[in-house]
């Protein structure tokens, strides 16, 4: 609730802020999202996907007649992925106190499913236009846009070739606290009033930073010996920006 209680106050002020500068404005999104985990490991395979939600504001200030700095503060609920081990066995959750013993050495074709939620700060450029100045429709692309995240809820589910299904596992320290992404958008506006826009748009997000710890570690079949798992595993969305401007 505090988190919620945060970005209600920064859109507030945000709103004092626009009031001051016909420069300035803001606007609130709630945005479904499609989001994948892949990884440079063959045998760590991205299998599956979440549906999820970004919850947030954002504010823009023109510099010049079409062009915006932007930034905003929000919430990125169920982002991540699925995995499957392609391992003989693997111990991939080591920090966590799984519900059952069984799950700690995941056998081949075992999936790991991440549902993380972030707090995020993106910040970038917008750009705007249209066939008139008078016209209400008009066009936009924001590009690049970075995003930092914080990660405040993590949990986890453990499916596939598993003597045990483990379902909402608290996996918080599995995963790395901070994420960097860069991503780009376009879509079009719709002015239904002087200080009323609604906007709607496809985005693109990347993370930079690995998702994982890679604490655990993974059994080399080769040597017969276990080995550090250090694959970097991040996730890519798909936003439906759905906004409205003030």
């Amino acid at each position: 609730m505090k988190k919620i209680a945060l970005v209600f106050g920064f859109l507030l002020m945000l709103q004092g802020v626009s009031l001051a500068q016909q420069d300035f404005r803001f606007g609130i999104q709630a945005s479904p999202t499609w989001s994948w985990l892949r990884t440079d490991d063959k045998r760590l395979e991205g299998v599956g996907s979440n549906w999820g939600l970004k919850f947030g504001v954002q504010g823009e200030y023109y510099f010049a007649r079409n062009y915006a700095f932007l930034a905003g503060l929000g919430f990125g609920f169920n982002q991540g992925g699925k995995l499957l081990n392609g391992y003989e066995q693997a111990v991939l959750w080591p920090n966590t106190d799984l519900s059952d013993p069984r799950l700690d050495t995941l056998a081949k074709d075992a999936r790991l499913h991440y549902r993380v939620t972030y707090v995020e700060i993106p910040f970038g450029l917008r750009f705007r236009g249209g066939s008139g100045e008078d016209s209400p429709i008009k066009f936009y692309a924001e590009a690049p846009v970075f995003t930092l995240g914080f990660v405040t809820k993590a949990l986890g589910d453990v499916r596939g070739n598993t003597p045990v299904q483990g379902e909402d596992e608290t996996i918080r320290d599995e995963v790395n606290g901070l994420a960097l992404s860069w991503g780009a958008g376009v879509g079009i506006e719709y002015e239904v009033a002087s200080s009323a826009t609604i906007v709607a748009g496809l985005h693109f997000q990347q993370q930079f930073t690995d998702l994982t710890k890679d604490a655990g570690s993974v059994l080399d079949t080769n040597t017969s010996t276990w080995k550090k798992e250090d694959s970097k595993g991040v996730f890519n969305a798909l936003t439906l920006r759905l906004g409205f401007f003030f």
